[in-house]
Order: C-alpha cells, then structure tokens, then sequence
C-alpha cells in the first residue's frame, strides 16, 4: 500500500481521459493480489477492440472478475488485495438496459464497498459536463450516472479527477 492511507477510491474523467491508466497505476502502488472487475460487454466490434486493448495493458498478474450486473456481489465477496472496477459508467448502462432497480444497485454497491476488506478502485465517466441530450434515454443515462457516482464519491476516502493524463484531488 502506498503513504496514502485509502481503501476506497473513485477515479472520474472524460472519455479518453487517462483515468484507467491512472486507476491502474494506484492499484500497482498497492500489494497484490490484483484484481480487474471488468463492466463492459461487447455488443459490437468497437467495444470488442476496447475490451482487448485494455486486456493488453495489464500483466497476466491480474485476474480478471465479469461482473455486468451483479457488481455489489462481487466486491462484497473479496476481502483481500486490490479489485481495480473499470467502469461504473458501464455498469449503470448495463443497468438501464435491464431495466433494473438502480437506485437498490447502488445502495447494494455502497454497502458491498462497506463489506469489503480489499482497496477498491472504481473508475466512472464524468458525463454531465457535455451539451444536454437530444432524447430522454440519454438524458436519463446522464443523470443517473451522475447520481451513481455521487453516491460513490460520498463513501470513497479519495476522490480524483482525470484530465488531458493529469489526476488532480477532489477528496
């Protein structure tokens, strides 16, 4: 573990930010095990390609966790090194398309971070700071992931924010 002593951090940014490199980096700093809890799932070629390239910037040191939905289980479930959760943003689209109860994931993923032993690491896009949506599923998306990670933000002992490469302290 480094000087800085947290268990919980979130590590927000833009698309492209250097926010998992930096998330990355943290996890590093810290003693293994190391864990990958990956969110994404590759509906097309694109989020394929993505998948693999950020597979490729990890040792075979780090495990690989999917959890699309069940999230909170997950982490709840690891009492030892480091889980690094790449991303929130993803999660909560996996919700939305589920239809599921988001406000109960996020209380379910606040109290699996409370359970937990490891160092948890969760990144998540900053999402509102672009132009309003032009239709209501994207306006929701937008608003519930600024809602998910403020709840996030609220039981993290840091808080960064990724911008241009550059990680500057909210917390």
């Amino acid at each position: 573990m480094t000087d800085d002593p947290w268990r919980i951090r979130l590590v927000l940014g833009g698309a492209r930010s250097g926010k998992s490199r930096h998330a990355q980096a943290l996890a590093e700093a810290c003693a293994a095990p190391w864990r990958f809890v990956a969110t994404a799932q590759a509906f097309d070629a694109e989020m394929a390609e993505r998948i693999a390239h950020h597979r490729a910037d990890r040792s075979a040191a780090w495990a690989t966790i999917e959890a699309t939905l069940a999230l909170a289980e997950t982490i709840a479930a690891v009492d030892d090194g480091v889980l690094l959760v790449d991303c929130l943003t993803l999660w909560t689209s996996n919700l939305l398309l589920a239809d599921a109860d988001i406000d109960a994931a996020t209380d379910g993923l606040v109290t699996g971070l409370a359970q937990s032993r490891a160092h948890i690491i969760l990144v998540s896009n900053e999402v509102g700071w672009g132009i309003v949506p032009d239709n209501a599923l994207a306006r929701r998306f937008r608003d519930v992931a600024g809602r998910v990670n403020q709840r996030v933000a609220a039981a993290a002992d840091r808080v960064d924010l990724v911008v241009a490469g550059l990680p500057m302290p909210l917390k």
